[in-house]
């Protein structure tokens, strides 16, 4: 799942952050939709807030992690994947496998058009 790149609404996008008029909420629509992926995960019960906490937690102090936290939503979207592993939502592999199908629809779709999986050359 990582970095889907699927038409999704700017879900603040647009809307600047408090103390920063000039900055958007979300950089890219990816990152939109992972964070109401999340909230709408956790409103329908597969995880507790406080579970939330910990697997984002562990991404974001992961030695790796950006002094500057310019990779935040990247390791918002990993803990997001290892709670859907955890929890047995999805395994690993079926992640990995629709990263690929959105990452060959997103090849194959025309610049300014909607990306769908359905522009996915490999699927059936």
């Amino acid at each position: 799942m990582s970095r889907p790149d699927a038409e999704v609404p700017a879900c603040g996008a647009a809307e600047a952050r408090p103390g920063r008029p000039d900055e958007p909420v979300f950089s890219e629509p990816w990152q939109a939709q992972a964070f109401a992926m999340t909230l709408a995960l956790q409103e329908r019960g597969v995880f507790s807030w406080s579970e939330w906490a910990s697997a984002l937690s562990k991404q974001v102090h992961r030695p790796d992690a950006a002094a500057d936290g310019s990779d935040y939503y990247e390791h918002w979207l990993a803990a997001l994947e290892a709670l859907l592993a955890e929890k047995r939502i999805a395994a690993p592999q079926l992640i990995d496998e629709m990263t690929a199908a959105w990452r060959r629809a997103a090849h194959a779709t025309p610049h300014g058009q909607p990306i769908l999986l359905e522009n996915d050359p490999e699927r059936a």
